[in-house]
């Protein structure tokens, strides 16, 4: 019998369901909630694949998941490119794809720790803030270049406020980032880099509105423009090598989808927030998807975005 470990933090609704699914398929294929003791190198945990929907947040887990890949298990989503993953560097990628993204700039930090004294930073010119400002244009968008859930992201409309943000990241690498001018938003729930479900989501509402309330505040995604954010979407997850990933464009007045935030390796899966018909959708996807890897023995490729320039 194959066995699928699932790593989760508070959420229950999704991963409860997907254990559902998997168990009552009958197809040679259990799951479980993973669980970790102190793990020996020369033991590694017992499954063939592993969810992980934790590990950013809990990384003592991180080593583990990657001794497990090391002996064979298949994990979702790949831990070495997780932890390596980027924002900025993603938006290099999705330019360097085709795909619209903001203009964006990544600063040096605003602080250092003691050991870091003005010879090691000798690389660096001061950042020269007017011609910044002019070139992306205010408000803006002040982020980390790693994380997610909005932490330390800040909306900048003055340059007072952008300063004041900036201070406040304290030794965080920060980016600034053009704001997108947009008249729909959509988010792409992507499942094994093969099926998009696009989902009209608006940022302005409550967390557990945004999915469910969308259709009130904007209309409906022509044809064309669902196809090519489709097509955009499933680039970058191809791209990255992410097998569970949401995807954020924002659709400028002119028809445009930028990409927006694409590094949501463990997205927002809950019944609550996604609604039913969603939620149904992902929760069978998923069960495909870890079946399918639980019975295939192959390694997957792990990215495609090496390849470029090549």
């Amino acid at each position: 019998m194959k066995k699928v470990g699932l790593m989760v933090g508070r959420e229950r609704t999704f991963p409860d369901a997907l254990i559902a699914e998997v168990n009552g398929r009958n197809a040679g294929v259990v799951a479980e909630y993973a669980r970790f003791e102190a793990v020996r190198i020369h033991e590694p945990p017992a499954y063939d694949v592993l969810v992980d929907r934790i590990s950013h947040d809990v990384t003592c887990y991180q080593p583990i998941l990657k001794l497990a890949q090391l002996n064979g298990t298949r994990i979702i989503n790949d831990p070495f490119w997780r932890i390596a993953d980027d924002k900025y560097f993603d938006a290099g990628l999705a330019l360097k794809l085709g795909v619209a993204v903001p203009k964006t700039v990544l600063l040096p930090s605003a602080e250092y720790g003691p050991d870091v004294s003005a010879e090691s930073l000798r690389n660096l010119q001061f950042v020269n803030w007017e011609k910044l400002i002019d070139e992306i244009g205010l408000p803006a968008y002040m982020k980390p270049h790693w994380g997610g859930g909005w932490r330390d992201v800040t909306r900048v409309k003055t340059v007072p406020e952008l300063f004041a943000a900036y201070h406040r990241s304290g030794r965080l690498t920060m980016m600034l980032q053009q704001e997108v001018k947009w008249e729909q938003y959509a988010r792409c729930i992507v499942v094994g880099r093969e099926h998009v479900r696009v989902a009209l989501w608006d940022p302005r509402l409550g967390h557990f509105e945004r999915y469910v309330k969308a259709a009130e505040s904007m209309p409906p995604l022509s044809d064309a423009l669902e196809k090519r954010i489709v097509a955009d979407a499933l680039k970058l997850c191809r791209a990255l090598g992410y097998d569970m990933n949401t995807v954020e464009f924002a659709i400028s007045a002119d028809g445009v989808p930028y990409a927006i935030d694409f590094m949501n390796s463990a997205p927002d899966l809950d019944i609550t927030s996604l609604g039913q018909e969603h939620f149904d959708w992902v929760v069978k996807q998923m069960g495909d998807l870890v079946i399918n890897a639980a019975n295939d023995p192959k390694p997957r490729g792990r990215f495609d975005w090496s390849k470029l320039g090549q």
